[in-house]
């Protein structure tokens, strides 16, 4: 067993052997040294108990602060039957009286060995220790054990010199009780607690500090065993052993170590949540911080932390700064400061922190524990704290800090700023319910034009996002009046009106009625965005080709672009691009778009950008992007449930989509473009089930609730050729052949190999014979030069069905295994499992799919070689023109199908062959 844990058996040894020389004639001085409650009182009791079995005599005496006014008031407790040999008034002559105890001392000694026990002598009068010093210099003449205490903890307060300074050191057997160690700790909560788990016992062992008495206190008050947890406040423990034995142990310490403890509890109190880790460590140190707020010598209090951390009472944290090493010790030390006082401690410390130059963060959480503070570095502080927090993904935290500089004194200017930036991100809270409340505020506050606009834009999109999107445009709307003279923000009213109707049917048709009109009418007095949003509108109602949609929304970009209003025109752009696969220029406006946003002001193209961005990665066919982020938990379906269940079904994860859909009440929920979009996700789900009829209808209501729209294009929802293959596998091919024609004529019209190539696909199933493989072998040579998703393993698969069907099943087996590998190396579990079973009825003996570096698309491998190469991720983007996610994206796809995890293993897998299993 370790030292700690032995060493109050190696002082009763010492004790015991010490006793075994006086009883032969030869005493000494023993002295007892440590910490406050490390066990010096114990031993010396259990010292004098067995001595007095052992037929010694035994004096004792237990020194107080409040004995250093009496002379002898120490050895007056040794020698109470001789009393009268001692004038406690200390008008007498010392050295007379000394020496007159003295002669009593060996009196007692000729009638047998004496046991002197002194406690705490560090607290003994200074006439006591005198004695007690020139008595110990006879100890080796005499059967006498003197045995004292002294607690050698230290403080902030000079200590006064040792018993045993002076005498020799062969007079004197010194012996230091050190802490508990951990396993001791442990052993001893578990002791008392035999069925305690280890987080339970690991919680006690940190709050007693490695400090006996605190520990064993703490036992006591959770020996009822109503605490499943550890508190963290003394108020929770009763009967209050732990807290009494906290305060003795601050007392025992002074009133300047008293001081400087109860400070550094009051700034722990602010150290609660760590920092970002951008913020970096703080240019702070904590001891010239702790003097300045106490006065004390900051050497000391330097020393106190280095001491007390090695007794286990404080720890340093990750920044270095010295912390208590359980909320439930701080909260112990803290029992009596008064609130104000700490208030005003925390306030001074983060005045402090900020001229050292500590980052904002760290200042702001002192202020959080404060009273307004009205000086005006307070408020960037919290503002600079807040952006911080979101860049770091905090949110709940950046909310905490523009709360409380609210409270701050504020111009209307300014507070509507905040409640602006402040509603914005509590909108983002799950549950908060004070978002809507924050910006009805900042709006009706007097401010300038464009604040107010800000307010309203932002005020407009919550209120949309909760489902009261009527509720939403009339509060842009309000505002039109008022800004008679600013046609530019009115501009900027009208386009997040445009944004935000797309959430209703009747308000989004009265928004683009009013637009077309406006557009016909004096179409000079329409901005870029305004016009991208024509673009949008015209494509989505089918009259628009991708190629004349891109030229004309590429003109728009290259305009002169008015900060306010281009979001609006990236968010629009990316998403026609997106539709007309162009995927990395969506991905390059997207990402513009995003960077262009505030995160701490609510504004209607940020979830606008964020779904364009999920429906870029769902055309690449992504899977496990799209279920990398956790859902966003809303009481009806968003975009990101619509493709998360889309890809649970395409991995094969069907009880997880089964879960998701049944989630939602469709029937309640508001009319939406989302939730079209959910109903075709649900429809194919139903259809991968087998329930044909259920998938038939979720498509024909999604084609009805987008007809309503007047969004006709296939761009969007493909519901036409959806309706038509169910129709197809229920055995109704007149309808699927109408269906199918239709959607074919609509994709003409957009013109891009996604949309025609699945029209193709589907029309040439619909139709049958010849004319059908050459119907479906067009839409696979389309679909080569689009990405390469799923679309392009449905249209092979297409092919292989038809060929087999034809009696060429040699020749359908080649495009079935290609499909199959396609739809390996996309993750694609179920379109894998229809080419497997395809491959079995084309004849394979067993299916086969490429592994390995033939996996590779063949953008893929040109980015693996570059990657295995040795270029970073930027220089591969700059060299093929590509987003640097793009390359990021299809490095992770590399890896997956690869089998690696570290880019040094790219040229090695790389070079490994072209692997396959063959029938």
């Amino acid at each position: 067993m370790c030292r700690t844990a032995c060493a109050p058996r190696e002082a009763a040894r010492l004790l015991a052997a010490a006793a075994e020389r006086a009883r032969a004639g030869t005493g000494r001085l023993v002295l007892l040294r440590g910490a406050t409650g490390t066990g010096r009182t114990t031993l010396l009791e259990a010292a004098a108990e067995d001595a007095a079995a052992r037929g010694m005599q035994v004096m004792r005496a237990r020194c107080s602060a409040g004995d250093s006014a009496f002379p002898f008031a120490t050895v007056l407790q040794l020698f109470c039957s001789e009393a009268e040999l001692i004038d406690p008034t200390g008008d007498g002559d010392e050295r007379r009286t000394g020496a007159g105890l003295r002669k009593v001392l060996h009196s007692h000694a000729e009638r047998s060995p004496l046991l002197i026990t002194v406690d705490d002598v560090h607290l003994a009068d200074a006439a006591s220790r005198r004695w007690l010093v020139e008595s110990a210099r006879l100890m080796d003449r005499l059967p006498i054990i003197l045995a004292v205490t002294e607690r050698s903890q230290y403080d902030v307060d000079p200590p006064a010199q040792s018993l045993a300074h002076g005498l020799s050191p062969a007079l004197v057997a010194t012996h230091t009780l050190t802490p508990l160690s951990p396993s001791s700790a442990v052993a001893e909560v578990r002791s008392a607690f035999p069925d305690a788990d280890d987080s339970w016992i690991e919680d006690c062992v940190r709050a007693g500090a490695g400090n006996p008495l605190l520990l064993r206190a703490l036992l006591d008050d959770l020996s009822d065993g109503s605490h499943p947890v550890v508190p963290d406040t003394s108020a929770a423990l009763y009967p209050g052993a732990f807290s009494a034995a906290v305060q003795w142990w601050l007392d025992c310490a002074g009133p300047g170590t008293a001081e400087v403890a109860r400070t550094l509890a009051i700034l722990d109190e602010g150290w609660d949540h760590g920092p970002a880790p951008s913020t970096g460590f703080p240019v702070l140190h904590i001891p010239s911080l702790l003097s300045e707020l106490t006065g004390a010598d900051p050497t000391r209090v330097s020393g106190w932390i280095t001491a007390m951390t090695g007794l286990g009472l404080l720890r340093l944290d990750g920044m270095g700064r010295a912390r208590y090493t359980h909320p439930l010790l701080r909260d112990a030390i803290l029992i009596g400061v008064p609130a104000a006082r700490r208030r005003a401690a925390h306030r001074t410390s983060a005045e402090s922190m900020l001229h050292r130059g500590v980052a904002s963060e760290i200042v702001a959480r002192q202020l959080l524990l404060t009273d307004a503070v009205d000086a005006p570095w307070v408020l960037p502080v919290f503002q600079e704290a807040a952006s911080l927090a979101l860049r770091e993904g905090q949110i709940e935290d950046a909310v905490a800090f523009l709360r409380r500089a609210l409270e701050e004194p504020l111009s209307d200017e300014g507070r509507q700023r905040l409640l602006t930036e402040l509603g914005s991100l509590e909108y983002a809270v799950p549950g908060s319910s004070a978002a809507i409340l924050r910006l009805t505020e900042a709006l009706r506050l007097p401010g300038p034009p464009q604040e107010r606009v800000r307010a309203a834009v932002a005020l407009g999109t919550a209120l949309t996002g909760r489902g009261m999107t009527r509720a939403g445009v009339e509060v842009l709307r309000s505002l039109y009046d008022a800004l008679a003279d600013r046609p530019d923000l009115i501009r900027i009213l009208r386009q997040a009106f445009l944004q935000l109707s797309d959430k209703e049917l009747l308000v989004r048709q009265e928004a683009y009625t009013r637009l077309v009109e406006t557009a016909e009418r004096s179409p000079e007095s329409i901005s870029p965005a305004g016009h991208a949003f024509l673009v949008k509108y015209a494509v989505m109602a089918g009259r628009s080709s991708a190629k004349d949609a891109m030229l004309r929304l590429r003109g728009l970009l290259s305009e002169p672009a008015d900060p306010l209003s281009e979001p609006y025109l990236l968010g629009t752009a990316a998403a026609v691009a997106q539709w007309a696969d162009e995927l990395d220029e969506a991905e390059r406006l997207v990402e513009r778009g995003l960077a262009g946003q505030r995160p701490d002001v609510l504004h209607p193209m940020q979830e606008a950008l964020l779904d364009t961005r999920l429906d870029i990665i769902a055309a690449r066919g992504d899977f496990t992007r799209l279920l990398a982020d956790p859902l966003p938990a809303t009481a009806t379906p968003r975009n990101a449930h619509a493709h998360a269940l889309t890809a649970l079904v395409e991995t094969g994860r069907v009880t997880d989509a089964e879960r998701l859909a049944e989630a939602f009440d469709l029937r309640t929920a508001p009319e939406s473009w989302e939730l079209n979009r959910f109903l075709y996700a649900r429809g194919r789900l139903r259809a991968a089930n087998g329930d044909l009829a259920g998938a038939l209808h979720d498509f024909l209501e999604c084609g009805r609730r987008q007809s309503a729209r007047e969004v006709f294009s296939p761009v969007v929802t493909p519901w036409r050729t959806a309706a038509a293959e169910c129709h197809m596998a229920l055995g109704v091919p007149r309808e699927a052949l109408a269906l199918a024609e239709e959607e074919l004529r609509l994709a003409g019209v957009w013109n891009t190999p996604r949309t025609v190539g699945r029209a193709l696909r589907v029309l040439g199933t619909a139709t049958g014979g010849r004319r059908g493989l050459d119907l479906a072998e067009e839409a696979v040579r389309l679909l080569r030069g689009g990405p390469a998703g799923p679309e392009l393993v449905a249209a092979l698969l297409a092919v292989g069905r038809q060929l087999t069907a034809s009696g060429e099943s040699s020749r359908a087996r080649g495009i079935l295994r290609e499909a199959a590998g396609l739809a390996e190396r996309l993750g694609a579990v179920r379109l894998r499992g229809l080419a497997e079973e395809a491959l079995r009825a084309s004849g394979a003996r067993r299916p086969t799919t490429r592994i390995g570096a033939a996996s590779l698309t063949d953008s893929e491998r040109r980015i693996a070689e570059l990657a295995a190469e040795g270029r970073t991720n930027a220089e591969i983007a700059d060299l093929l023109h590509l987003a640097r996610r793009t390359v990021e994206t299809h490095l992770t796809h590399s890896y997956r199908k690869l089998g690696i995890r570290r880019r040094s293993a790219l040229s090695t897998a790389l070079t490994g062959g072209t692997q396959s299993t063959e029938p």
